[in-house]
């Protein structure tokens, strides 16, 4: 079953960079999953569907506040892996996130 995974910051544009490295994962692995990045303002209509949102580490302030607004597992990425635009440990973490919400 294919797994959604949303990552979610200010504008968009950094998250997007990632995206395209969990991809290439994703792709490695053969993996079915499905990776998209919005801007924070997006997220009301990138919602439905979603497995997961990951939210870039400026987008921190407002994790407490999306887990109250939507059913679904939502983290910070690690500034770390997101400066290192570690594309494999960010997918895993999502992977793991929603192995754990099921």
């Amino acid at each position: 079953m294919t797994k959604s995974i949303l990552l979610v910051c200010s504008g968009g544009f950094s998250t997007s960079m990632l995206v395209e490295r969990m991809k290439k994962v994703a792709r490695e692995k053969n993996l079915d999953v499905v990776i998209e990045a919005t801007a924070e303002s997006n997220v009301d209509i990138m919602v439905d569907n979603v497995d997961a949102i990951l939210l870039g580490p400026q987008m921190a302030h407002a994790e407490q506040d999306l887990k109250k607004m939507y059913a679904i597992p939502i983290c910070t990425i690690d500034m770390r892996d997101y400066g290192m635009m570690n594309g494999e440990k960010v997918l895993n973490t999502a992977l793991e996130l929603i192995r754990q919400s099921n």
